[in-house]
């Protein structure tokens, strides 16, 4: 379902292709969207990129990246 996006609207956008973030929109210009996130900063980006539920966004990431996380040397116990 795509959605249309108004001023001030939340959407979620994905980053690195494993990260789900909150942001509203800010600006639109000519199919451009600045999004401004929760915890500062802004970005320019396309209305493809955007969701309009978290669960929308989640539901496009890789099987894998979602059921498991990623193992760091500091997980394992000697």
């Amino acid at each position: 379902m795509e959605a249309n996006y108004k001023v001030g609207d939340t959407a979620y956008i994905i980053e690195s292709n494993r990260l789900v973030r909150k942001c509203t929109v800010g600006r639109i210009s000519g199919g451009i969207y600045l999004i401004r996130f929760e915890e500062g900063g802004a970005i320019q980006v396309k209305k493809h990129r955007l969701y309009s539920s978290r669960e929308e966004a989640e539901a496009t990431l890789p099987n894998a990246q979602k059921a498991t996380r990623r193992l760091t040397p500091y997980d394992f116990r000697y």
